[in-house]
């Protein structure tokens, strides 16, 4: 049995908690040293003994846990999290039903109510992932809940807690059957290759669902597109199937262009035709500067942070700079997707990157379009940084 740990609130964050704001931060909470065991239920209280909310003890970044409920008298047990799944799962029924997607976001942490959980769901498999040893701790009665209320094929976890919230090295399947891979899944009628057994990432983030269709329904036709930081080269896949005359992705990992070279072959795309370049996208944007190179698109989607032999990058920092590197390569007329999914920053402070970038750079620009996390990513109004994603698509004038 859990125990519980009664915590007393700061005055300065009280507000904010009674407003619904669900990540207890470590600043909020006065007396710190009563936290000692992950998986600890927590009962929070202001200063008058007022209650604020229940929720978790689990270390997750600056958080120190998540409010599950307003109401003191809710138990948290696996009927609490069998009510949260059925809502979220019901909320995304038309995932569920669309024959030309089948790789979605069921539970989307604290949007959907469990702060540190997320559940994504590829072609009948599930891949739960664990930011915490705390939310971990409550896994027999999650996996009872998600095995009550859907069918499954296999389930998969991730789980997210190792130092600094690195991925934990494991065989990651659960239960059920286990997957062959690749496993071949489809979003909006690409095929993607998706590997749930092999580290913290599957082969395709599916947060830029929308983002991809309009790059493959608006933007490609026609065009010679850089996909810098190119991962698997999702972008580049959607890309080629709208019409572009050639893709060019970059990145530094090795393994990225098997990977590339899969997610086209999937799709029966000729990779031989394509670019697909092994290279520091930093050293890359010098060598086509020197090489007075243009692209009709440039797709920049950097991690938030990232560092390579002689390059370190934060998104907050640095983004601006690298995006004037884009400016120089992208031809009159040319598009711009410039895309972070750093949560510390707004969609208007990201405008303001992108702002100083074109002053900077002495060049115009047009806002075509503007994309934050698709709507399977259920977010809540209170929890701002819970939508993290910003997705401007410009046009150099």
């Amino acid at each position: 049995m859990n125990k519980t740990v009664k915590l007393q609130i700061k005055s300065n964050f009280v507000n904010q908690f009674r407003s619904g704001y669900p990540l207890i931060n470590k600043e909020a909470i006065k007396n710190i040293n009563a936290l000692k065991e992950e998986g600890s239920f927590l009962d929070l209280f202001d200063e008058n003994n007022h209650f604020l909310g229940k929720g978790y003890y689990g270390i997750q970044n600056k958080g120190r846990g998540w409010i599950l409920t307003n109401n003191q008298h809710e138990v948290i047990d696996q009927s609490f999290f069998e009510k949260k799944l059925k809502i979220a799962i019901n909320d995304r029924s038309s995932f569920y039903i669309d024959k030309n997607t089948t790789a979605f976001r069921v539970f989307n942490g604290e949007g959907d109510g469990i702060g540190g959980l997320t559940i994504d769901h590829y072609d009948g498999y599930y891949v739960i992932t664990w930011y915490s040893e705390g939310i971990y701790y409550f896994k027999k009665d999650i996996m009872e809940a998600l095995r009550k209320i859907v069918d499954f094929k296999g389930v998969y976890e991730k789980k997210r807690f190792d130092v600094k919230g690195t991925y934990i090295e494991d065989d990651d399947f659960v239960l059920g059957e286990r997957a062959n891979f690749p496993l071949i899944v489809k979003e909006n009628g690409i095929k993607f290759a998706v590997y749930l057994n092999d580290g913290a990432m599957v082969g395709v983030f599916l947060d830029q669902k929308d983002v991809r269709k309009a790059i493959r329904d608006k933007y490609a036709k026609g065009k010679h597109v850089l996909n810098t930081f190119s991962y698997t080269g999702a972008f580049s896949v959607a890309a080629a199937i709208g019409g572009a005359v050639k893709t060019t992705s970059v990145d530094l990992a090795n393994r990225s262009k098997a990977k590339t070279i899969e997610q086209f072959s999937v799709n029966e795309i000729d990779y031989e035709a394509q670019d697909i370049i092994v290279e520091d996208v930093f050293n890359f944007f010098k060598y086509a500067v020197r090489k007075n190179l243009k692209y009709d698109m440039v797709i920049l989607d950097p991690p938030s942070f990232a560092r390579s032999k002689k390059h370190t990058f934060s998104a907050g920092k640095d983004y601006p700079d690298l995006l004037k590197q884009a400016i120089q390569i992208t031809s009159k007329k040319g598009i711009i997707v410039a895309s972070s999914n750093c949560s510390s920053f707004s969609m208007k402070k990201f405008k303001g990157f992108i702002e100083k970038a074109f002053e900077e750079s002495r060049e115009a620009y047009t806002i075509l379009e503007e994309f934050s996390l698709p709507s399977d990513f259920k977010t809540r109004r209170e929890f701002k940084e819970g939508n993290y994603l910003k997705v401007v698509i410009l046009s150099k004038n």
